[in-house]
């Protein structure tokens, strides 16, 4: 018969929650190679401004004004974004919304 207290610990999940009028983005990789087809050196590589919403903010969901849904690829100035420690490689950023200044959308 096992005894019940030496059942392994259960992994609890960590997650990141925007307040206020803010959204979590995950930036997009920095390029190292150029359109042309350069191949950029290690230590260069062209900064990228772009990434994925992860998360939004319960005040901005519930607000009509901004079109902005999770997932979502957008445009944005890293003046004011926050780096989240969160994982090894620290491209996740708490951005404030007027900090956004484009989403990209398909044509229908």
């Amino acid at each position: 018969m096992s005894d019940p207290t030496s059942q392994a610990p259960t992994t609890v999940l960590e997650t990141v929650e925007p307040i206020g009028k803010r959204v979590l983005i995950r930036k997009d990789q920095d390029k190292k190679q150029t359109k042309s087809g350069i191949h950029l050196p290690d230590k260069m590589e062209i900064p990228t401004l772009t990434g994925r919403v992860v998360e939004i903010s319960s005040e901005i969901e519930a607000d009509e004004n901004y079109p902005i849904k999770q997932y979502d690829r957008v445009l944005f100035n890293p003046k004011e974004a926050i780096p989240v420690d969160f994982e090894g490689d620290n491209r996740l950023f708490v951005v404030p919304i007027e900090n956004i200044v484009a989403v990209f959308r398909k044509a229908t």
